[in-house]
């Protein structure tokens, strides 16, 4: 036995043994502060840095799982898929861009719409899902939206939008900027029947979302530091020839100029939300479970 060997503890292997990979995925690193993150520690905490509290972008169903209480769920729409009626021709066919986000989503369309409650509140709550195609909107998500509101009227509760949608769907056309009225009306009937709704932005919020239902809460709630803008920066400066303010498509400039009414963390927009709709519905304070 060398020297070498009688110095190592007995318990330490070495020489000649095959190292054990790591399973890939495991770890994140947050894009603000460049922390190492363990990811089911950064799913635990709803994909909010636990270092620096940073909000990284979060899929449709784990935001609404978080969100609603867990029983008494019920899906809106899920029945209507989208159709090419264009017969949009590009770099890909239609077709097969949608094919290719339900395969990487396992989702049907860009909007997920529940019934469910929010800490015994009712409510139904429309979500935006990134991850297929831009959470762009198109015709399904216009009627997706629709039905969600007219769900809301029925039961006589609060209607939620959580968005995350790069906008219009170019692949729609002419039938995809017509969600903008149709969705806006739809919000109309909601507050002829004195029904709340209350909008919550978050990253990224652009296009003809923005430009159409999105400030058209009763309450409007934004994400910290998410991406809410019609355009991008470099277009709108290029166009107006002026040099913007920093951080002007920020909530944080939102808020300090009455754009939106509030900035809340995503840890707490369950109570935040349970209390705010407390408040509008003139509920009693026991009323929240």
């Amino acid at each position: 036995m060398s020297w070498l060997e009688r110095l190592l503890p007995p318990h330490i292997k070495h020489g000649g043994e095959q190292r054990q990979s790591i399973p890939s995925g495991l770890w994140l690193k947050c894009p603000a502060c460049d922390a190492v993150l363990y990811r089911a520690d950064l799913e635990a905490n709803l994909h909010v840095c636990p270092k620096c509290s940073h909000h990284l972008r979060i899929r449709a169903r784990a935001r609404l799982d978080a969100l609603l209480d867990i029983g008494g769920r019920h899906e809106i729409g899920q029945e209507v898929l989208p159709v090419d009626t264009l017969k949009f021709k590009g770099s890909k066919s239609y077709p097969e861009r949608l094919k290719a986000a339900m395969e990487a989503t396992g989702e049907t369309d860009a909007m997920i719409v529940i019934s469910g409650a929010i800490l015994s509140v009712p409510v139904v709550v429309a979500c935006f899902e990134f991850d297929f195609m831009g959470g762009s909107m198109g015709a399904v998500v216009g009627e997706r939206f629709v039905r969600g509101v007219q769900a809301a009227i029925d039961q006589h509760v609060p209607f939620i939008c959580i968005t995350a949608s790069g906008g219009a769907r170019m692949q729609e056309g002419l039938m995809s900027l017509m969600q903008m009225a149709k969705t806006t009306a739809m919000l109309t009937r909601l507050a002829d029947k004195k029904l709340p709704f209350v909008s919550v932005l978050t990253d990224p919020t652009s296009g003809g979302i923005s430009a159409s239902f999105c400030f058209l809460g009763d309450l409007v709630l934004a994400e910290p530091k998410a991406l809410i803008a019609f355009t991008g920066a470099r277009v709108i400066k290029s166009t107006l020839g002026v040099t913007l303010p920093e951080g002007y498509q920020r909530p944080e400039f939102l808020l300090e100029r009455g754009a939106i009414d509030m900035i809340v963390d995503r840890r707490a927009m369950r109570t935040e939300l349970a209390a705010l709709l407390a408040l509008l519905l003139k509920l009693p304070k026991d009323a929240l479970a």
